[in-house]
């Protein structure tokens, strides 16, 4: 089969590959749609190690094709959403509460449940193997096309969870910063959640305009005026929960700064280098601050409950898809997306 396999920083190709087949609790599922994440760039750019040889991506829809022993309820030319985490179900974590931190993978450590091309083959690809397909397979109602659940299995999945950890309550005043991907959809999941304000913040006029379409209430742009003064002045002091989307030291601050007393500061973002915590944007340690941070929660009834989000209408993240590609082009899409030209936002790949 065809798969795009990363060799080393900078080389990463479509390449000939064996063909998975499904062992014991495994599924073997045909993509018939997939796109790049931006940590797929940060794989491709050496950011973030893993093996070479290994078929990166980690969101995709597709149509299962075999099934290993021990499967069950599932049949072969089923339509399924299989997240970008892939929890097992019987782990520590999983059994806790805690899916999105389901038990390391093997070899080079995995980030809580994120496998699929991290510790195992991904999803850019012809085929994939998913494990757990028990525990990961979601099917996709028949009315609901491949784009309007694919950006469900990460960044949607994760971008609302920026809303739900934080709290949002009905009423709240919310500001997100960074209209990426995941930004805007931290600036839907809060209005999902009942925010009365949704303030949006980013330095690309494209973005920003996106996330008025999205349901925004107010964006911002940090290039020319001061945004947390703007957020108090908007707010009579203070938002309620602000969502940092982006991870660098200056959002991260900007969001911590832009709170009320007791509000709650909701990362998503993706660290690296030495983050800081400034005393006075802290107060001290006396504000009652809330810092909380999320892995993209995954498993197959996380992926129902946003399935159904799309079905009744209230979310549609087809916008997002700016560009189309064909899996022998992806090259030219990762240049395209990790450049951030022709003011890509999402891309969508069919093998």
């Amino acid at each position: 089969m065809k798969a795009t396999v990363f060799r080393g920083t900078q080389k990463l190709g479509v390449e000939d590959v064996e063909r998975p087949k499904a062992g014991a609790g495994e599924a073997i599922v045909r993509v018939t749609l997939t796109t790049i994440c931006g940590t797929d760039v940060h794989i491709l750019r050496g950011e973030y190690p893993v093996k070479p040889g290994l078929t990166v991506g980690h969101e995709m829809v597709g149509v299962i094709d075999e099934l290993g022993p021990g499967v069950t309820g599932y049949q072969a030319g089923q339509r399924v959403l299989v997240g970008a985490i892939t929890p097992c179900g019987q782990c520590r974590g999983c059994l806790s509460g805690h899916a999105s931190q389901c038990g390391h993978g093997g070899g080079i450590e995995a980030a809580g449940g994120w496998r699929l091309g991290n510790t195992m083959n991904g999803v850019q690809a012809e085929f994939v193997r998913v494990p757990f397909a028990q525990a990961n397979l979601a099917p996709i109602p028949d009315e609901l096309k491949d784009e309007q659940v694919l950006l469900l299995a990460d960044i949607a999945s994760t971008g609302f969870s920026g809303a739900e950890s934080g709290g949002v309550k009905i009423g709240d005043a919310v500001v997100v910063f960074a209209q990426g991907p995941i930004g805007l959809c931290a600036t839907v999941g809060a209005r999902l959640m009942g925010a009365s304000l949704v303030i949006g913040v980013d330095g690309d006029e494209a973005r920003l305009s996106m996330a008025k379409k999205l349901g925004a209430d107010v964006v911002l742009d940090f290039r020319n005026q001061d945004v947390v003064a703007e957020v108090k002045r908007l707010t009579g002091g203070g938002v309620d929960v602000a969502i940092e989307a982006l991870g660098t030291q200056q959002t991260f601050e900007s969001a911590l700064r832009s709170l009320n007393p007791g509000g709650t500061l909701s990362s998503l973002g993706v660290y690296s280098g030495k983050l800081q915590l400034p005393y006075d944007a802290f107060a001290a340690g006396l504000g009652d601050h809330r810092i909380v941070t999320t892995l993209c929660p995954g498993g197959k009834e996380r992926m129902r409950r946003l399935m159904e989000v799309v079905r009744a209408k209230r979310v549609d993240l087809t916008p997002l898809f700016t560009h189309r590609f064909q899996l022998k082009d992806i090259q030219e899409a990762y240049e395209l997306f990790s450049q951030r030209k022709d003011g890509v936002l999402k891309v969508a790949i069919r093998p």
